[in-house]
């Protein structure tokens, strides 16, 4: 009887203990910079807004976060690298955060135009070769119809 009781609070402890990990997440966050002082920055920012780790890498543009998914998540750690000054993925910086930033750390960015075009080519749903590159499908709109984003507006026939 004594050893189930053991046996049992062991398979509890484990239990509970993959239970913590499972919380857990990474992710791999595009984010627009240019030097080290950029690197501290979206770094900090992003640990300050919850991530366990942060790694930004000026070559590839990529933050890895890892993050504990009951005390934070993707869009806040976004939030907090933009409010910062930093275009990431999803969230724009303002205007202002990114007059703020040191001369050597301003990245060429989007117009607000290329920032919110999207096309059914772009979302990567429809990599055939009936795609154009400007985003616009072929007139027989078959892009469209295999990508399921018929109502945008490159799937709008002109």
């Amino acid at each position: 009887m004594k050893t189930f009781k053991v046996y049992l609070f062991s398979l509890l402890l484990v239990s509970f203990s993959f239970a913590g990990f499972a919380q857990d997440q990474s992710e791999t966050i595009k984010v627009s910079g240019e030097c080290g002082m950029c690197q501290k920055k979206i770094e900090s920012a992003a640990k300050s807004a919850g991530a366990t780790f942060a790694s930004w890498d000026a070559d590839t543009k990529e933050l890895l976060v890892k993050y504990n998914a009951k005390k934070t998540d993707k869009a806040k750690i976004q939030k907090a690298v933009a409010t910062v000054g930093y275009d990431t993925q999803d969230v724009k910086a303002t205007d202002e955060a990114y007059e703020k930033l040191h001369g050597c750390c301003k990245y060429e960015r989007a117009s607000a135009n290329e920032a919110t075009a999207h096309s059914c080519c772009g979302d990567q749903k429809c990599a055939k070769e009936n795609c154009h590159k400007d985003g616009k499908c072929t007139k027989d709109m078959t892009c469209c119809k295999e990508s399921g984003c018929e109502k945008k507006d490159c799937c709008k026939k002109s």
